[in-house]
C-alpha cells in the first residue's frame, strides 16, 4: 500500500498547523524566552515535527502523534472536565484512525520501501 490514507494526511498536516501556528503565536505576544515558554515552544515543535514525518510515513511519528496528545490529556486534567473530555476524545480519535489495519499497512509499506 503506497498511497497515504486521508486520514494520515489530515492528522499530519493539523499537527503542522497547530505547532506552527501556536508557535508563531507565542513569538507574536513578545516574551518567547522566558524559561517556562521555552518548554511549550519545545512541545509545539513536536507537533511540527510529528506532523512532518506522519505526512512521511515514518511509523514512529504515529507514536509521537498519540504521544503529544495523551500530554495533552494529562495537562488537561490540571484545568476543567471539559478540557479532558474534549481531549480524551481528540486523543480517541487520533489513536483510531493512526492504528487502523490500513494505516498501520502503509507505515509499513513505506518503511521497507524507504530501507
Amino acid at each position: 500500500m503506497n498511497k497515504r490514507p486521508l486520514s494520515v494526511a489530515i492528522i499530519g498536516w493539523l499537527y503542522i498547523a497547530v505547532g506552527a501556528i501556536t508557535f508563531a503565536y507565542e513569538f507574536r505576544s513578545g516574551h518567547p524566552f522566558q524559561y517556562d515558554m521555552v518548554w511549550a515552544e519545545l512541545v509545539r515543535l513536536i507537533a511540527i515535527v510529528s506532523g512532518v514525518y506522519l505526512l512521511r510515513g515514518r511509523n514512529w511519528a504515529r507514536w509521537l502523534a498519540l504521544a503529544w496528545i495523551a500530554f495533552h490529556v494529562v495537562l488537561s486534567a490540571f484545568h476543567s472536565l471539559s478540557q479532558v473530555a474534549i481531549h480524551g476524545m481528540f486523543c480517541a480519535a487520533i489513536a483510531y484512525f493512526l492504528f487502523r489495519p490500513q494505516t498501520t499497512l502503509y507505515f509499513g509499506a513505506v518503511r521497507t520501501q524507504s530501507t
